[in-house]
C-alpha cells in the first residue's frame, strides 16, 4: 500500500518578524516567495492598484504603507524598485471596476499581477484573503502588510504608484482635490461631488458617486452597489 507524503506543517509566531513567512517557507523550498496588495480598494474615484513584489536583498523599516509617512513610502518604494527580485503593477480602471464589481476586480488584478512577475514562484502570499487561480500554492494572511515583508512591499509599491496616479489627475480635475485625498469620500470630496458631480475618473457604482450632485451620469449597475 502506498502512503501519501505529508510534509510536517510550518507554524509562523506571529512575533517573528516581518520575514518570518518567507524563512519558514524558504525552509520548505518553497522560494522564491511574492507578496500582493491593493491600494484604492475603499476610495471612490481612481484606479484601483495591485502591486506584486518578489523581495531580493533585506529591507529594514518595511511596514504597512498606511503607517508610513508619504516621504517614508517614496523612500522605501525606490529602494524596493531598485533590489528586489521582480515587480508588478496591474492597474484597474474605474470602468473595469464599475462593470465586473469591486472584489472581482481585486482579485483578477491579483492573479495579472502575479502573472506578470518577471521570474518563477514558490508561493504566493495575499493581504486578508485568499486569492483562488494563482499558479503557485498561495496564502491570504490577515493584515498580511504588517506581518510578511514582501506583502509590506507590496503595499508600498501599490501605494505610491497610485498617490502618483491621483495626484496628476488632481492636476487635470483640480475642483475636486484628488491629489489631496486620492479618491476617498472625504467631507471636501463629497462637497466638490455634490458641487460638480463625477467625472470620468469616479467609480459609478459606488454610492458615494452615485447620491452625487449636478451633472451626475449613472451607469447601469450604479444603483445598490454600495461598496463605498
Amino acid at each position: 500500500m502506498t502512503v501519501a507524503f505529508r510534509p510536517t506543517p510550518s507554524v509562523v509566531r506571529r512575533d517573528s518578524g516581518l520575514y518570518g513567512y518567507e524563512r519558514a517557507l524558504a525552509r520548505r523550498g518553497l522560494g522564491p516567495v511574492a507578496g500582493v496588495d491593493e491600494a484604492g480598494r475603499g476610495a471612490c474615484a481612481g484606479p484601483l492598484v495591485v502591486a506584486a513584489v518578489v523581495l531580493g536583498r533585506r529591507i529594514d523599516g518595511l511596514s504597512d504603507s498606511k503607517l508610513l509617512t508619504a516621504a517614508r513610502r517614496e523612500s522605501l518604494y525606490e529602494r524596493i524598485t531598485a533590489t528586489a527580485g521582480a515587480v508588478s503593477v496591474v492597474v484597474i480602471e474605474p470602468a473595469e471596476i464599475d462593470a465586473r464589481g469591486l472584489h472581482r476586480s481585486n482579485i483578477e488584478g491579483m492573479r495579472r499581477a502575479v502573472a506578470r512577475l518577471s521570474c518563477d514562484l514558490g508561493y504566493v502570499l495575499t493581504d486578508g484573503f485568499p486569492v483562488p487561480g494563482l499558479p503557485v500554492p498561495s496564502l491570504g494572511v490577515w493584515k498580511g502588510d504588517q506581518v510578511a515583508a514582501c506583502v509590506a512591499a507590496a503595499s508600498i509599491v501599490a501605494k505610491v504608484t497610485r498617490d502618483r496616479m491621483m495626484t496628476a489627475l488632481g492636476d487635470r480635475h483640480p475642483e475636486y482635490g484628488f491629489a489631496v485625498h486620492k479618491g476617498y469620500g472625504t467631507v471636501g470630496h463629497r462637497r466638490a461631488l455634490e458641487t460638480y458631480g463625477p467625472c470620468p475618473a469616479h467609480r459609478f457604482s459606488f454610492a458615494t458617486v452615485a447620491r452625487s450632485g449636478p451633472g451626475e451620469v449613472m451607469s447601469e449597475n450604479e444603483v445598490g452597489a454600495g461598496l463605498a
